[in-house]
C-alpha cells in the first residue's frame, strides 16, 4: 500500500428510499479519511479510497440520501481541516477521546478498538519493562501518547505519520517492538512475506477505546450520522460489512 500526500477525490453519489435523517438533496457532503490505515481506509490499485470506514461512509450516506464525496487528508491534517471546512466529516477510524471532544464533536461509536504490541516472532518481552528497547507507533493516536505517558525517558521512542512507515521499520530491524490500534494490525500479520514474520505480544488492552465519526461542533450531521448508523445496525448492513473484512464482531 503506497503512502499518499496526495489531493486525491473519489465522488460517489448515493440514493436510497425516502428516509427520515435525509440531508438536504443540494448539499453535498464531503467526508475525510486517511486512506492508509487498512483494512479500515487504503487506496486501492485505481486509486480509490476502500476498507470498512468508507463501506460505513458510503452505507450512511445512502441512508440519510446523501450526495457525498469521500477524500483522503493526512492523519496530522484531519481535525484542523474539518474545523476549517476543507470536509464535513471525519470517518477514519478516529477514537474518541477528551481532547479530541474539546475540538469536534462526535457520534455515537461505529465499532470499538484495542491497543497491542507487536514483534518479531520467537522473541520474548517483559511488556511491563521495555527499558532501553526501541518502540514505535503513528504519531498522534492512542498507542503514541501510551507510550509517551508509559515509556519516555525509559525507552527510545520513534513516531512516524503513518503506520506504513511504522511497519517498514519493524521489518527492516530499526524498531524492537511496536504498539498499534489491534484490529489493523490483525490484519497485516496475514501479509505474506512481511507481516506473517511477526506476532502480537501480551494482551489487548485500552479496549475501552471507542471509533467514532467527528463533525464540526453543533453541526447536526451528527445526529443524522446517528440516525443512519442505527438504521444500518437494525437493517443488516453494518453486519454484512463488518463480515467482509473481520471473522467476528468489531462493534
Amino acid at each position: 500500500m503506497n503512502m499518499k500526500k496526495l489531493a486525491l477525490t473519489s465522488a460517489v453519489v448515493l440514493t436510497a428510499a425516502v428516509s427520515s435523517v435525509s440531508v438536504n438533496a443540494a448539499d453535498t457532503v464531503r467526508i475525510a479519511t486517511e486512506g492508509a490505515w487498512a483494512p479500515f481506509n487504503y487506496i486501492d490499485d485505481s486509486g480509490k479510497p476502500q476498507g470498512f470506514d468508507v463501506d460505513i461512509a458510503w452505507a450512511l450516506c445512502e441512508k440519510m440520501e446523501a450526495d457525498c464525496k469521500v477524500v483522503t487528508q493526512d492523519w496530522d491534517g484531519l481535525i484542523p481541516g474539518l474545523k476549517v471546512r476543507k470536509f464535513d466529516a471525519i470517518i477514519a477510524s478516529m477514537s474518541i477521546t477528551e481532547e479530541r471532544l474539546r475540538q469536534v464533536d462526535f457520534t455515537n461509536k461505529y465499532y470499538s478498538g484495542g491497543l497491542r504490541f507487536l514483534a518479531p516472532k520467537g522473541k520474548e518481552f517483559n511488556l511491563e519493562e521495555l527499558d532501553g528497547k526501541v518502540i514505535g507507533a503513528q504519531r498522534a493516536t492512542l498507542a503514541a501518547q501510551y507510550l509517551e505517558d508509559n515509556f519516555m525517558g525509559k525507552s527510545d521512542l520513534k513516531f512516524y505519520d503513518t503506520q506504513d512507515s511504522v511497519y517498514l521499520d519493524l521489518i527492516s530491524g530499526r524498531l524492537d517492538i511496536v504498539l498499534s490500534d489491534e484490529l489493523p494490525t490483525y490484519d497485516w500479520l496475514k501479509t505474506s512475506g512481511n507481516g506473517d514474520k511477526f506476532e502480537f505480544k501480551g494482551k489487548s488492552f485500552k479496549k475501552e477505546d471507542e471509533i467514532g465519526i467527528a463533525v464540526r461542533k453543533g453541526d447536526d450531521l451528527k445526529e443524522k450520522f446517528n440516525k443512519a448508523l442505527d438504521e444500518i445496525m437494525e437493517d443488516g448492513t453494518y453486519q454484512k460489512i463488518n463480515a467482509k473484512y473481520f471473522p467476528f464482531s468489531i462493534y
